[in-house]
């Protein structure tokens, strides 16, 4: 899941409409808090797009122009804990992931951000509890993500029927949500339900758009496996020996797993 992990932080990145921002050299008291505020959400937007493009430097500086700008702005403090994140400072992103709560202690964009980010340190309990706060708040615009983040990290704790249930709460929402699919695939190929599990790794393949991973062919072998389709075994077996000789996966597919 780890593919997805990046995914599902960057959508929950709370983009900002851009505004004009004031001149770099204006001492930041002195702007009026309307500017300041502008120059603030100006800056944290430019930082996500370089986010998403992966120029984390880049990112940076335009936080620290818009933490100049807004001291106090929490959107900023979330976006830079997600490029700490992407640069593996965990400590760092903690810190402004609790400091962006601190300033704005019911926003779900940060809420969903920081339960994703405990999902994957080990602490998905903590997670959970972020991931329905996000969820209280009705006028939360991408809801199908916290659903499907906390249906994969139900998951991790090896509570099955509730990660299907928020699972089928983010398909409900967003019916080709990539990783909501992928995630109910191995639920239902958890649970033994093979011909469920492969319908929906179809329809995650199909969505996606990105290269399949190994992890992603180690789940489709095995659900082809367990459902006899030798030649589908064969194909994705194929792909893992010419694209990921040295993965886990393909290890254990060679030690007969």
């Amino acid at each position: 899941m780890r593919q997805l992990a990046f995914w599902s932080l960057l959508l929950g990145v709370a983009l900002v409409a851009g505004c004009a921002a004031p001149p770099s050299d204006v001492p930041t008291q002195q702007i009026p808090a309307t500017r300041s505020q502008a120059s603030a959400r100006t800056h944290t937007e430019l930082a996500a797009q370089y986010y998403e493009r992966a120029q984390y430097g880049v990112a940076m500086d335009e936080l620290d122009k818009a933490l100049r700008a807004r001291p106090d702005y929490a959107t900023a403090y979330n976006v830079r804990a997600l490029v700490h994140v992407a640069l593996a400072e965990y400590s760092e992103a903690d810190a402004d992931f609790k400091h962006s709560l601190r300033l704005s202690a019911d926003d779900p964009d940060t809420h969903n951000n920081y339960g994703w980010f405990l999902c994957q340190r080990g602490r998905e309990r903590e997670a959970l509890q972020h991931f329905k706060t996000a969820l209280k708040d009705p006028l939360y615009a991408t809801p199908a993500l916290a659903y499907m983040n906390a249906g994969v990290c139900s998951k991790k704790t090896g509570d099955v029927e509730n990660a299907e249930i928020f699972l089928r709460k983010a398909l409900a929402l967003q019916p080709d949500l990539p990783g909501a699919l992928l995630g109910l695939a191995e639920v239902d190929f958890t649970k033994g339900d093979f011909s469920a599990a492969q319908a929906n790794f179809n329809r995650y393949a199909h969505t996606n758009g990105t290269t399949l991973t190994a992890q992603n062919l180690w789940l489709a072998l095995r659900i082809e496996r367990n459902l006899g389709n030798r030649n589908a075994e064969q194909s994705y077996a194929l792909q893992l020996r010419k694209r990921f000789p040295d993965a886990p996966e393909t290890q254990l597919m060679l030690s007969g797993k």
